[in-house]
């Protein structure tokens, strides 16, 4: 009498060869609005505008512009592109287009759930007010969900160079019953500490509401040491550097320091942004990326984007990346996207919701359909 015999484990390349990873319910927590936008469309509004900025206007050789430009190890580099797409969005008509965009292109990437963040101070040169700004982007998200169902939250940032930070708190809670879901203290680290924004935080602390800051991406354990004690911040966007709170004993045990271990045991979420983090210079190699460490031993992780224009990505081509790069199993897959959806700033019975509804059955899917395509009669 013969017995089914069990299936293999698919894990890294074999998993990624097997199963097209587009399907599968995926929660992105770290994407820029105007990190993001689709090279035709900067195009488009560029001419809308009356802007003659662009480098090109063909869109093959603008993306590749965008992405050349984001690859060259250096953030403030990085950030340089950034000038042209914060241009062409300066109307509520282009702002809305943007969003609307986004959440098409989370549905056509297999994002159940995203958060997308950006500066509204950048976004008034047309003469809009920063909460014409706001609203012009949340009408189109809306839209883009009434559309294609996926569902979204917006945070707000703050800019570490600028003194604003306290007005843009006060901008994130007027709007945090319309759909934004929290607060951000982005741009380059260093010279400019998160904690000369202390009053913003405080003034979101206050309110009952939710923080996430860029730190540990382009210096080191002292940001993200301080977003969490001076800025009580609930997740932290790359945070690469905590590597550097860690040694890596020769067995491949981890001996952590004070910092790394607070992280570990409050399981504050860590951002990661695996291509960006290259272009940055956060990382030297994908290879090398912290993610792998963290994963395997226990911190609370989840894969991003950061700016799919700059960087030429998107979620799927992260969850690729990171399954090949780190040998992933679909339980490790499904694990990932439940930990963003659990460190979601969405109320806690819809993140619940979620899980049961659309993730686990999604994953459950996906091993049934792996399942038939390794019977061997």
């Amino acid at each position: 009498m013969s017995h089914p015999t069990s299936q293999p484990t698919l894990r890294g390349k074999s998993l990624t060869a097997a199963l097209d990873l587009r399907q599968l319910p995926k929660v992105l927590l770290h994407e820029h609005l105007d990190g993001g936008l689709r090279p035709a469309t900067v195009i488009e509004l560029a001419k809308d505008a009356g802007y003659h900025g662009l480098p090109t206007t063909d869109p093959v050789a603008l993306a590749s512009w965008f992405h050349r430009g984001a690859q060259r190890g250096s953030l403030p580099e990085y950030l340089e592109g950034f000038v042209h797409t914060i241009a062409v969005m300066q109307s509520s008509a282009a702002l809305e287009r943007v969003a609307f965009e986004f959440i098409e292109d989370m549905h056509h990437d297999g994002v159940v759930y995203a958060e997308v963040r950006f500066a509204p101070v950048h976004h008034m040169e047309g003469g809009l007010t920063q909460d014409q700004v706001v609203a012009a982007v949340i009408r189109g998200l809306e839209h883009g969900q009434s559309i294609y169902g996926v569902r979204w939250g917006l945070i707000i940032c703050a800019m570490r160079h600028l003194v604003d930070s306290l007005e843009a708190a006060e901008l994130a809670i007027r709007h945090r019953d319309v759909g934004v879901v929290g607060f951000d203290l982005a741009g380059g680290e260093d010279g400019y500490p998160a904690k000369k924004h202390v009053a913003a935080f405080q003034a979101i602390e206050r309110a009952n509401f939710y923080i996430t800051i860029h730190a540990g991406e382009a210096h080191g354990t002292e940001s993200i040491w301080q977003a969490i004690q001076y800025c009580g911040t609930h997740r932290i966007g790359h945070a690469t550097r905590l590597l550097d709170d860690i040694e890596i004993l020769p067995d491949g045990s981890l001996r952590l320091g004070n910092l790394a271990q607070y992280v570990l045991d409050r399981r504050i979420p860590l951002e990661m942004c695996l291509l960006s983090n290259l272009h940055t210079g956060a990382c030297t190699t994908l290879a090398d990326h912290p993610f792998g460490i963290f994963f395997r031993h226990g911190f609370r992780v989840c894969l991003n984007t950061d700016d799919r224009l700059m960087s030429d990505t998107s979620m799927t081509q992260e969850t690729t990346l990171a399954t090949e790069l780190f040998d992933l199993d679909l339980d490790d897959l499904e694990k990932l996207s439940i930990n963003a959806m659990k460190s979601a700033f969405m109320p806690f019975g819809e993140r619940s919701a979620l899980i049961a509804t659309v993730i686990k059955p999604g994953f459950a899917a996906a091993r049934a359909s792996l399942s038939q395509n390794l019977v061997k009669f």
